[in-house]
């Protein structure tokens, strides 16, 4: 059975479609990679499969049933990662990771979110306000909580922007190990990442 499976999935902004007639399934251990040009309503696509934007027409199941009948199973089996970070800049990186965690209703103690931020090469900033954080180490406060949210479907947009060549082979290494463990991944990206091949949905403006 599928973990997710979208079907004729259709959505518009204004007077513009921005896609139609999408369908796909995602099999625990599979992800799935949207790609497409700017505007071809990737970010659009993620959204309407989390639930958060509302589709003009076609369905999705989670576990063979509709969404709408399963949402609450649904979100809490989902973690969903927007293009922006969603960083608090007066908190630090311990602070941040903390309380995207406490929304899951995670509350790990300081020596496990420790061990979390040094696995992303945070170790020597977990202290520090975000603000004074790079673009790319802001990111891997996310890829931090990845290693501590026990989510089994991943929706990630763009999940490798700004980071370096070694940080990119570490959300690899994250998503190899989710997928591994049976989890799945709905992930929008240019880029090539490098952990079990996807299969692709390609939108065109």
């Amino acid at each position: 059975m599928s973990a997710i499976e979208a079907t004729g999935l259709a959505c518009s902004r204004g007077d513009s479609r921005l896609f139609r007639d999408i369908s796909f399934s995602l099999a625990p251990g599979e992800w799935l990679a949207v790609r497409g040009a700017n505007g071809s309503g990737k970010t659009t696509l993620l959204r309407c499969v989390a639930g958060l934007t509302r589709l003009d027409c076609g369905e999705v199941k989670w576990n063979g049933k509709p969404v709408r009948e399963v949402a609450s199973d649904f979100r809490a089996a989902m973690l969903y990662a927007g293009h922006a970070p969603g960083i608090k800049d007066e908190l630090t990186a311990a602070e941040n990771l903390r309380d995207a965690l406490a929304l899951r209703g995670t509350r790990p103690d300081d020596a496990v979110i420790d061990d979390a931020l040094k696995a992303v090469g945070l170790e020597k900033h977990r202290r520090i306000p975000a603000r004074r954080l790079s673009a790319g180490q802001r990111r891997r406060i996310g890829m931090a909580r990845l290693t501590l949210d026990s989510a089994s479907c991943w929706i990630l947009d763009e999940p490798l922007a700004a980071l370096d060549s070694q940080g990119e082979s570490m959300f690899a290494g994250l998503l190899a190990t989710h997928l591994q463990r049976g989890g799945c991944a709905l992930i929008a990206t240019h880029h090539d990442i490098g952990a079990t091949p996807p299969r692709e949905v390609r939108l065109t403006p």
